[in-house]
């Protein structure tokens, strides 16, 4: 499975921008699809995941209402809306996928986008 994530910019803070990841290779059955980021300086934390059965899952409330991870599965391609941005939101945004079950743990993912800047400015 390759992936390939677009999106990412310059932004101010209060702006949306909308992350896109999109899988190929072979995409069945269907994997877990979900958002890491990292910070400067900091480690790669989770941002929200979607899959089936599971659903959606958000790292935490701030996030679950800022951030909205959508997928059209029949394009293979998973989204993160994300609004009222803040400066702390700057980070590189990784999309990543499994198999299985929704996972909160970077080494639970098997295969990673490149990676897509995001920088938010006061």
């Amino acid at each position: 499975v390759q992936l390939q994530a677009s999106g990412g910019g310059l932004a101010q803070a209060g702006d949306s921008l909308r992350l896109s990841c999109a899988a190929s290779g072979r995409t069945s059955p269907p994997y877990v699809m979900s958002w890491f980021r990292q910070p400067p300086g900091k480690e790669r934390e989770f941002v929200a995941a979607i899959g089936r059965p599971d659903g959606i899952t958000y790292n935490d409330d701030s996030m679950k209402g800022r951030f909205t991870i959508s997928r059209d599965w029949a394009k293979n391609t998973a989204y993160l809306e994300m609004k009222s941005l803040k400066p702390e939101d700057t980070a590189v945004y990784y999309c990543a996928a499994r198999l299985g079950r929704n996972s909160r743990y970077s080494s639970h993912y098997r295969y990673w986008g490149q990676g897509t800047q995001v920088t938010v400015s006061s």
